[in-house]
């Protein structure tokens, strides 16, 4: 049976990939913080984990709760969007500033060195979920800027672990999901979230149109970096 890791698995596309993945017959272990979303996501069939990317302690603990446990998919998709009003135009919030950076971006670089390895014998993926905001050749706007400065950062991110673990024969992936109706994306999205994730397991599976070190939307349209 075939086993993959969810980080941030316990609300809108994080627990969509739970579902759609349990429903292929993988095994799927889901991140979560709160009491609510570990009974949430042992009623959706995953095998739950206690973490916090923003907590050292979660982190070592993650290693010790999967045990060397083999994988062949792990999904970075803890995330935040920060302040919506955040714009170029205005001096950012540090506060703020700090807890979509680490968030978005240290906490990925923290489970890198953890996950990777368990995922290099058998060739598996390891997908950064990003967003097209993220894109430095396609920004045009001033708006989001938090959330766009974290995203080029976890772009910068799935790169050096490319860089570094592709050899070793981890295929790492940058995924954008679309504009999609979650809390974050809001009910205005264009896309549903299970057609979203529907198109990323696509991608996902599809390491001959979609290889290692690529920037791609749910379609498996490449997005410049």
């Amino acid at each position: 049976m075939s086993r993959a890791l969810i980080v941030g698995a316990s609300r809108g596309i994080g627990l969509e990939i739970v579902r759609q993945y349990i429903g292929a017959g993988w095994q799927v272990f889901g991140t979560h913080r709160a009491e609510a979303d570990r009974q949430l996501l042992r009623s959706a069939g995953a095998h739950t984990l206690r973490l916090d990317v923003n907590v050292p302690e979660d982190l070592a603990g993650l290693a010790w709760q999967l045990d060397d446990e083999p994988l062949e998919l792990v999904v970075l998709n803890a995330g935040l969007y920060g302040p919506r009003d955040s714009h170029i135009g205005q001096t950012p919030d540090e506060g703020a500033f700090n807890k979509v950076m680490q968030t978005n971006v240290l906490g990925a670089m923290r489970l890198v060195p953890i996950l990777a390895p368990l995922l290099a014998p058998q060739r598996g993926t390891l997908a950064f979920l990003s967003s097209r905001m993220g894109s430095l050749a396609e920004t045009n706007a001033g708006y989001g800027a938090l959330y766009r400065i974290s995203k080029a950062a976890v772009n910068m991110v799935t790169r050096l672990t490319h860089a570094e673990y592709g050899p070793q024969g981890v295929r790492v992936l940058a995924l954008h999901p679309g504009w999609v109706r979650t809390d974050m994306g809001g009910p205005n999205a264009e896309l549903g979230v299970g057609d979203s994730v529907s198109g990323l397991r696509k991608v996902i599976a599809d390491a001959h149109a979609c290889p290692g070190g690529g920037f791609y939307d749910y379609r498996g349209q490449v997005i410049a970096w």
